[in-house]
């Protein structure tokens, strides 16, 4: 493998334990219709999915309540979910460790509510590129995300890695001929393994040449 330039993240369940602001998230927009709260599969869904896809998936039973959920949902303020987040600790510690000698960049399937994110924890400066499923026409685990990152930086596949949690990172790494390391997911089949990103600077690609 070559020597490693640019590294992508996936956002939740990798840079940010989301899972509990998703369900806060989903299940206030499942309240508000009258409908009851999410069950595990429900919720792992959403924590995967982009938002309008989870929408369709919450509320597949109801398809004409549709127009009106997504009407609400894009009306809805979302900082005051942000509190259920949490950073990942040694994130901001790593990403000093990766620039600026390599490149970083972001491939998520959250669309509107990356931009605020990246600003409260503070950490829009630490990316060169950030890709949402908004700013793409097949979000992942299409390779159109992470594929426009290594255009838009000019890196090349075996220059390149990804950091995800979920089969959907693994079949959008794979699509896009990039390895993956598995964060805090060891069923995950990868190539790497970690359960920490300073772990990461001990693997094989990251070690000095």
């Amino acid at each position: 493998m070559s020597e490693i330039k640019l590294v992508v993240f996936d956002c939740d369940g990798v840079m940010f334990d989301s899972r509990e602001a998703n369900r806060e998230y989903y299940n206030h927009i499942r309240h508000h219709f009258g409908r009851p709260p999410m069950d595990e599969e429900e919720l792992d869904y959403v924590h995967m999915h982009q938002v309008n896809d989870s929408i369709r998936h919450l509320f597949r039973d109801y398809p004409a309540e549709l127009p009106a959920v997504d009407r609400y949902r894009q009306e809805l303020d979302y900082r005051p979910f942000l509190r259920f987040m949490r950073m990942e600790p040694d994130l901001p510690r790593f990403l000093d460790y990766l620039r600026p000698r390599r490149k970083t960049a972001i491939s998520t399937n959250r669309t509107t509510t990356m931009t605020m994110v990246l600003s409260i924890f503070k950490l829009t400066a630490c990316f060169d590129r950030v890709v949402t499923a908004q700013d793409v026409t097949n979000p992942k685990p299409h390779p159109e995300a992470l594929e426009r990152i290594m255009t838009d930086l000019g890196v090349a596949a075996d220059q390149t890695i990804y950091i995800g949690d979920s089969q959907v990172d693994r079949d959008h790494t794979a699509a896009a001929g990039v390895p993956l390391i598995a964060f805090k997911n060891s069923a995950l089949e990868a190539e790497y393994h970690v359960t920490s990103f300073m772990e990461v600077i001990g693997l094989p690609p990251f070690q000095e040449r």
